[in-house]
């Protein structure tokens, strides 16, 4: 069981982590403020949810697994809260 659980572990912050990495590639890649801050967004908050999620196996009792999705649901909200922020910074002309 700790076999299966150590895999499940390794394959869900692995993936996390490769959906980071995806959003930093769009993040430098794409040519404007908007689809910057989508690639951003969508792959950060999958990639976290990701490790949140293989962490949680790991964690010696309820109030840390807790702890983990409360750091995760905050995390959610103000991205969304920035990202709300910037973009209508963006269309007002502030952004390139």
């Amino acid at each position: 069981m700790s076999l299966l659980l150590d895999l499940f572990t390794i394959v869900a912050v692995s993936s996390g982590l490769f959906f980071f990495l995806a959003g930093t590639v769009g993040f430098l890649r794409f040519p404007d403020t908007l689809t910057r801050l989508h690639a951003l967004t969508k792959a950060d908050n999958l990639g976290l949810g990701l490790i949140v999620l293989g962490l949680l196996p790991r964690c010696p009792d309820l109030v840390s697994a807790l702890k983990l999705v409360a750091i995760w649901a905050l995390v959610q909200l103000g991205g969304a809260t920035a990202s709300q922020l910037i973009a209508e910074f963006a269309r007002r002309g502030g952004g390139r």
